[in-house]
């Protein structure tokens, strides 16, 4: 298995050519003097560099060995250790966190990008710092200032992890049905009780202690609430005290992700305290729930390039077969045809979906940083937009572009010695957990698309199209699949009252349609930025470009159309059809 190498070429273009960083960060006061290009482009050459030498290496004995449990406790696998403590060192967990209460502050353009190197180099490993940047972020958007400052420091340094307690048996994606209780204290804390399943990071070796956000409702409440509830206790110093009624009931035995701990986590009256207000939980958990989908989707990007990479190496050393003409003994498999096809359908897409990827973060930087409370406002509406799309055609391509990988390797995609067919196993999670990728689509549709009768969508549509000046083909036909989406989008926004179905029948119809014309959008946009490069790169965009509208934009008419057809012969069928 050849190592991890990121992709720091293609990261350096979309942030200096693509979506101009630069000026980006040079607009927001709030970033200005604290990033410049260089600041950013050592970060991810250092990024590479650990997740290369560090973090690569322990990906696949990681997947072998798997994590541990006995007696109550969680090991992880050989490496772990060492390499989060070089991750802890070099201030990752913080990366883009809060500079007053020690993050790093760096804007989420290149977060983004970090991220997809950790992903790319052991799914496993990097989400134990993606849960924990996470909570960190709700906590600092929704807790007290008490709260912040006595945990917020020791989350961003690594020192503390967090986790996000949502799950239980008889409540997945309907929470409602959450049975977890809260029952408050004279000292302003609470109790919590009860059980939650399939808690990423839930505990591990890696931290003194973990801190949990926790989904329960307040005794006599039906509704739900948030509340952090560490490990261990905490006194008023920030010093550790004794364990806190927080236990592992066990593990989960998964299909992949075997270095990631999934625990059933238990609460015993731990002790508690609420984030935001009493009954608005939800709203304070989705802060994190938002940033994980977008980590998520990340995820997927990243197995996306790991899996390019390795099949692209793979290609140009395996000899079988000839070309048309050859007189070698054997021609590498580049030589065919269709194992073309599957290697420019893979890179297209992957590097489409690392600028859909960057294109959020700057949404993200926007929305958070800008002074202008009106671009604040836009900005925040197309993260909303974006998110669901991120999360979801991210993750479906990422496990397409493994499988069609493991497909260029053949039988030898298969063994695990090749450690290709572990992208697979671990990728295919990401369409399943933060949201199913059909809870995403219904999302986009119902709420982010018709939820405001298409201003946004119309909005977003309109001010990027207004960039493409350029009249050729391709640019015209990426106008009428947007004309055509808003015409469709339009249909269902009409019927969506007198045909409730409507709407979840077609939401991933729809999203995925969304996805591949934004895609058109970005090869666009690197097409034509890439003008300014090297002939040999530009050349490169331009082909991959190509490739994209002829081969795959193709896929968002079929798409529409499928969703035109609607709802009535799924919802007419009786259920002995099933």
């Amino acid at each position: 298995m050849n190592p991890y190498q990121a992709p720091l070429g293609e990261m350096r273009f979309l942030l200096e050519h693509v979506f101009n960083a630069q000026a980006t960060w040079q607009g927001l006061a709030s970033l200005d003097g604290m990033v410049d290009m260089d600041t950013a482009l050592a970060i991810l050459e250092e990024a590479a560099k650990l997740n290369s030498e560090l973090v690569h290496p322990i990906n696949r004995a990681g997947d072998e060995e798997g994590v541990g449990f006995s007696d109550g406790r969680v090991t992880t696998p050989k490496g772990y250790k060492e390499a989060y403590n070089a991750f802890v060192e070099g201030g990752w967990v913080g990366l883009s966190g809060d500079p007053e209460y020690g993050g790093m502050g760096m804007p989420k353009m290149l977060g983004v990008l970090v991220d997809e190197m950790g992903y790319s180099a052991c799914n496993a490993f990097n989400l134990y710092g993606s849960l924990t940047a996470g909570a960190a972020l709700a906590i600092n958007a929704h807790g007290t200032e008490e709260l912040k400052s006595t945990y917020l420091p020791k989350l961003y340094s690594g020192e503390w992890a967090g986790a996000m307690d949502m799950t239980e048996p008889q409540a997945g994606s309907d929470l409602r049905h959450i049975r977890t209780r809260a029952e408050p204290q004279e000292d302003g804390s609470y109790l919590i009780t009860g059980s939650k399943i399939f808690i990423t990071g839930g505990d591990q070796d890696l931290t003194e202690n973990v801190i949990h956000l926790v989904l329960a409702k307040i005794s006599g409440s039906n509704t739900l609430s948030l509340f952090l509830v560490p490990k261990i206790g905490v006194d008023d110093q920030g010093n550790l005290t004794e364990p806190n009624g927080v236990s592992v009931g066990s593990i989960e035995h998964k299909m992949g992700l075997k270095g990631s701990a999934t625990c059933v986590m238990n609460f015993d009256s731990a002790r508690g305290w609420l984030i935001g207000r009493e009954n608005k939980g939800l709203a304070c958990m989705f802060t994190m729930m938002n940033y994980e989908r977008l980590a998520i989707g990340i995820q997927g990007l990243g197995s996306a390039q790991a899996a390019v990479q390795m099949a692209s190496d793979y290609a140009r050393e395996r000899l079988q077969g000839n070309a048309v003409g050859s007189t070698a003994a054997a021609d590498p498999i580049l030589v065919h045809g269709d194992v073309r096809r599957m290697l420019l359908t893979t890179r297209t897409l992957t590097d489409a979906g690392r600028a859909l990827a960057v294109h959020t973060g700057k949404q993200l930087d926007l929305a958070k940083f800008a002074d202008d409370d009106a671009v604040k406002t836009k900005a925040g509406r197309y993260v909303g937009l974006l998110t669901p799309v991120a999360k979801a055609f991210l993750t479906d391509r990422g496990l397409d572009i493994t499988i069609m990988a493991q497909q260029v390797f053949g039988g030898h995609g298969y063994i695990r010695e090749t450690g290709i067919e572990q992208l697979v196993r671990d990728t295919r999670i990401a369409q399943i957990y933060e949201g199913t990728n059909g809870i995403q689509a219904i999302d986009f549709l119902g709420r982010k698309v018709t939820g405001d009768n298409l201003a946004t969508v119309k909005e977003f549509i309109a001010e990027h199209i207004e960039v493409l000046s350029d009249t050729c083909d391709k640019a015209n036909s990426l106008r009428v699949g947007f004309a055509d989406f808003v015409a469709v989008a339009t249909w269902i926004n009409d019927n969506k009252l007198s045909r409730p179905a409507l709407i979840n029948s077609v939401a991933v119809e729809m999203l995925d349609a969304f996805g591949y014309l934004l895609y058109g959008y970005y090869h666009l946009l690197m097409r034509d930025a890439a003008r300014a490069a090297d002939s040999e790169f530009a050349a490169a965009k331009a082909a991959y470009c190509d490739y994209y509208f002829a081969k795959l934009m193709p896929r968002a008419d079929a798409l529409l159309r499928a969703a035109k057809a609607g709802d009535e012969l799924l919802m007419s069928l009786p259920e002995t059809c099933f």
